[in-house]
């Protein structure tokens, strides 16, 4: 199932460009952890928001495998 796991205490950034790193160096660590994360049906969500709990942008991971594999 999935996993919901937000951050309430948040990290201040300079701008959009330094939250879009931190953001894909987040996901490099989960990754790096949990490298099955992505192919068991669920998708890696990060959503980066503002201070207000406005989302400014989504980064999303997932394994699809090519449908040749499901006809074997």
């Amino acid at each position: 199932g999935a996993v919901y796991d937000p951050d309430v205490e948040g990290v201040e950034l300079a701008s959009l460009g330094e939250a879009r790193v931190r953001a894909a160096q987040y996901a490099s660590d989960v990754l790096r952890e949990r490298p099955d994360v992505v192919w068991t049906g669920e998708e890696l969500r990060i959503e980066v928001t503002d201070a207000r709990q406005l989302v400014l942008f989504t980064l999303i991971i997932m394994g699809v495998d090519a449908p040749v594999l499901s006809a074997r």
